[in-house]
């Protein structure tokens, strides 16, 4: 077997990165060698692969999805935004240059097609199966020219089209028919059909829409997804986080002690890897939220400065908004304070930035011993260690040099009273120095909770991509996906009206 999808969506959000791993689980489960691949991804979420490369942090996800060691071959393109217009191309997991949308779109990004086709090309070497998803929607017919994600690569290695709607926004009928409508002949014809996500309620009063659907297009629905709360995998980007919501929508298990602990992450500019947050928001008696009101970080028991794409725009903003004082004010009561990556530089003494903002000199909150030079190469590592008496893995993805000149030791970093520093993310992901962690925070807060003594986040993490693997598994034409993963597109599957502009 040498088998391809591309996992397309109607719009940005519509379940793609979810549907890719719970494919790929499903697979696993029958015995298929399969791996992911994303040929260009937008994201602030990365991970750090063992041989030092970066990528998405979807695309590790997936990965694990497939039972593999996630390689930067199965996201060759990365782009990282740093403000508006403008973002980090990180290519084979290590950055090139800043360029603009104009810049990229304007002939680079077509320039790596060869690059990303050679990734791809690779992987079906290896694997049985590759799995590709694609970006926002395959219809964006402004971008169609230099397109290396969609309908781009599909076209280049004849790679079926799976396009998948998020029934619960609304209007996937008309997303479904518009899609295929928009796009020319030669695309049409590897759009093989849909898959609707999201859906709650009686499929049987779907069936007549998917089969006037078919009717239309030509096209059948390979499988209706049922809407499911807290399937807790990471994120492309920032564009999902709710101010106002819990991290976790799933109930956990009730407290251990007597008290919850309640954490608040400054939801600062820029913000990247938030994912940081998602072990604490697993432990049973944890509750997290983002937060951008200096009042919010009152109660907390724990703040979280999260990781950051600009260091200095997110002080400016924490100043402007009154959460800088507020910082300052909690790590001088000894109240317990997190920085990490980006977080860890704001609550240092003085930053030196030519590299990201160019901002030049500019004084940190000063509440950590620190001194941070941004330096042009970019830090990526996957440090280990110890720290309150455990052991600790992390990963690192920093321009940012950090001089600790006091202090007490933690991690990479520091820690003075309650208030804490590390560059590394995910070390909150170890089990037992995340149970040591909060046992500190609760005893410095006052709180009667004990953390879980059996929360294993790893098993967590598979019990979720096992949960995407038995959503295909259950509820789409599975037989169906396996011909069209092994086979390729129908042919003869007909022209849509009016296709794509000339």
């Amino acid at each position: 077997m040498n088998g391809g999808l591309l996992v397309a969506g109607t719009t940005s959000d519509a379940g793609k990165s979810v549907v890719t791993a719970g494919i790929c689980r499903w697979l696993v489960r029958q015995g298929v060698k399969v791996a992911p691949f994303k040929a260009q991804n937008m994201s602030l979420n990365s991970f750090v692969t063992r041989e030092g490369a970066e990528i998405g942090r979807a695309q590790a996800m997936q990965a694990q999805a497939c039972r593999l060691e996630p390689t930067a071959l199965m996201n060759p393109v990365l782009l990282k935004p740093g403000g508006e217009q403008s973002s980090q191309v990180v290519l084979l997991g290590k950055p090139v240059g800043e360029l603009s949308a104009r810049g990229y779109h304007g002939g680079r990004q077509q320039r790596l097609l060869g690059t990303v086709l050679d990734c791809l090309a690779e992987l079906r070497g290896t694997y049985d199966a590759v799995i590709c998803e694609g970006a926002g929607s395959p219809a964006e017919i402004n971008l169609r020219r230099t397109d290396i994600v969609n309908m781009g690569i599909a076209r280049n290695a004849r790679l079926p089209v799976l396009v998948v709607g998020d029934i619960d926004r609304g209007g996937v009928f008309a997303s479904f028919f518009g899609t295929v409508a928009l796009l020319s002949p030669e695309d049409q014809e590897l759009v093989a059909g849909f898959l609707v996500n999201k859906f709650r309620g009686d499929v049987g009063l779907l069936e007549p829409g998917l089969e006037m659907l078919r009717e239309l297009t030509g096209r059948r629905t390979y499988g209706v997804l049922p809407f499911r709360h807290g399937l807790g995998i990471d994120e492309e980007d920032g564009m999902g986080v709710s101010l106002r919501a819990p991290v976790r929508e799933s109930a956990v298990a009730p407290p251990v002690g007597e008290d919850v602990l309640r954490v608040a992450v400054c939801a600062i500019p820029l913000m990247s890897n938030f994912t940081d947050v998602d072990a604490l928001a697993a432990e049973p008696g944890v509750v997290v939220r983002f937060v951008d009101r200096p009042e919010e970080l009152t109660d907390a028991d724990l703040v979280v400065v999260p990781g950051t794409r600009g260091t200095v725009r997110a002080l400016a903003w924490l100043r402007e908004r009154g959460l800088a004082d507020a910082l300052v004010r909690r790590a001088a009561e000894h109240r317990p304070v997190l920085g990490i990556c980006g977080g860890f530089q704001i609550l240092g003494e003085h930053i030196e930035d030519e590299v990201e903002s160019r901002a030049g000199a500019v004084d940190g909150l000063g509440v950590l011993p620190v001194r941070v030079r941004f330096a042009r190469e970019k830090t990526l590592t996957r440090p280990a260690g110890e720290a309150l008496g455990e052991r600790v893995e992390g990963y690192e993805i920093h321009h940012g040099v950090a001089e600790v000149t006091g202090g007490e030791r933690f991690l990479d970093g520091c820690r003075v009273g309650q208030t804490w520093g590390t560059h590394w993310h995910g070390s909150l992901e170890s089990d037992g120095f995340r149970r040591a962690f909060l046992r500190e925070v609760a005893a410095a807060a006052g709180r009667r909770f004990v953390p879980a003594p059996d929360t294993s986040f790893a098993t967590l993490r598979e019990e979720q991509l096992d949960r995407l693997g038995d959503l295909i598994e259950q509820h789409a034409d599975t037989d169906a996906l396996w011909r069209l993963i092994e086979s390729g597109a129908p042919q003869g599957l007909p022209f849509i009206p009016p296709g794509a502009p000339a």
